[in-house]
Parts: C-alpha cells; structure tokens; sequence
C-alpha cells in the first residue's frame, strides 16, 4: 500500500470488499484514515451488503456533518449505496458524476450474467434491486442529477434504458463541462476500469479502448478544482498483485484534492 498521504479536508475511508466478499489483501493507492470492515451476518448477498453498507452511510454521515470531505476506497461499485445514503443523512442531496467503462444500469431481468455490480447506478435513480437501498433509507437521485461518463461497454438493455432515460452519458472530455459551475453538492465516484486496460492491467473487468489514464486524471481534477464535491468514491476493481495501485498514485492523488 502506498505511503503517500493526502492533504485538505479529506477522510480516506477504506471498505475492503467486493460485494459481500472481504478482501483483506487488496491493494488501495492511498492508506486509510479508517478501515470499515465489519463481520457481515448469513443471508442473501444483498442482505449482507445491506448492512455492511448501513456502516458506511454512518461513518461517511458523521464525517460530513464534521465538515470533512470522505474518500471511499473499495474494491466495487456498490459501496456507492452507503456513500450516498450517508450523504443524504448529512443533509447533503447530491449529483451524481460515475466514471466506470460500463453502465451499471442493469437490473436482476435485464441482466444476463447477474453480476450484482451492474446494478448500483440504477439503484441511486431508483431501480433495480431494492433490498439494500430501503434498508438504507436511500432516496432516489433524480435522474437528471446524474452523469454517466464514458460508460462505453453497455449492453443492448442499458443502452436502451439510457436512450430514454435523463442521465446525462458523456465522453471524458465533456464530463467537466457537462457537472457544470457549483450548484447541489457532487459524489464524485470513480471505478478505474473507466481508463484503458493497457494504461492499467490487471482490471477485471477490462473494456477495450478508452482514454488514458492521465486523460481520466485531468477529468477529475477539474471536477475537483470547480468545487462541490462532497464525497468521493474510488472502486479499485482489479486484481491484487497486479501493480494497479502504484498506477493510481496520481488519479488517487487528483481526486483527494478536494479543498
């Protein structure tokens, strides 16, 4: 792990788990300020996750409300539930801005592999498996509060969902232009799959094509320096061993920059 610490207002928070599978050894480009990495009871995956993410929407709540800025590292996507709904705790109803190489706007009859990590975005505009957002109490975010940026591996049922849909689906190029100038607070959530494979190996879940991993960088940052982002969220999807952590020194580094 990494020795290099952040600055500013920010709280690196780090939950090691893939859905509901700890991961002990996963490999996170910044260390933590806190570890949340509670025993999850027997049940359904979703019921696991349900409480696991309960603890994230508290500590993340708690840290708002101290006026700090969380930084969630995971090892997925759905972490994001408990970012959110601790977000909204906190009095704090955000936009949403995903960067991920896929849409995550499947739900469990549109998905053909049933891979519960397609599933988080359409969960914070309201769809899709409910089990973990109404334990939670997550409000849905409007659609229109949300951009999609890159997402270019979609499957034939997100794109038609996206067509019709109020999500905004932008290149990385337009993604500072399309979170516009300061307004409603911003969670900021990055899966690094969103950079191309060759500029990071290891992923798994890789999409050919892409932009660069410095392209992604100068994405966020911009994002960042336009102020709002309230909390952040980094889903460090990739192998262990592979060396992707050193890789995301700098995107880790953009992103904690929040002042």
């Amino acid at each position: 792990m990494s020795t290099r610490r952040h600055t500013g207002p920010v709280t690196v928070l780090t939950v090691p788990f893939h859905l509901d599978e700890p991961l002990p050894d996963l490999e996170l480009p910044l260390p933590a300020d806190r570890t949340i990495a509670p025993d999850l009871p027997d049940g359904a995956p979703w019921e696991r996750m349900a409480v696991l993410y309960e603890e994230v929407a508290e500590v993340v709540a708690a840290q708002v409300r101290n006026g700090r800025v969380p930084m969630v590292l995971s090892g997925d996507c759905t972490t994001s539930l408990g970012v959110v709904a601790g977000l909204q705790r906190a009095g704090r109803d955000p936009r949403v801005v995903w960067f991920d190489a896929h849409g995550d706007v499947q739900t469990p009859q549109t998905t053909t592999s049933g891979y519960l990590g397609g599933f988080p975005l359409r969960q914070l505009v309201g769809g899709a498996d409910r089990t973990a957002p109404e334990r939670l109490g997550l409000r849905p975010v409007p659609e229109q509060d949300v951009v999609l940026v890159d997402a270019r591996d979609l499957d034939p049922p997100e794109a038609d969902y996206l067509a019709g849909s109020r999500i905004r689906h932008v290149p990385v190029d337009a993604a500072v232009q399309a979170v516009g100038e300061a307004g409603a607070p911003v969670y900021l959530h990055v899966d690094v799959d969103v950079a191309n494979p060759e500029d990071l190996p290891g992923t798994l879940f890789p999409a050919p094509g892409g932009p660069s991993l410095a392209t992604v960088a100068d994405a966020v940052g911009g994002i960042v320096a336009a102020g709002g982002v309230a909390a952040v969220g980094l889903a460090c999807t990739y192998r262990t061993g592979s060396g992707a952590d050193r890789r995301l020194a700098g995107l880790a580094g953009r992103l904690s920059a929040v002042q």
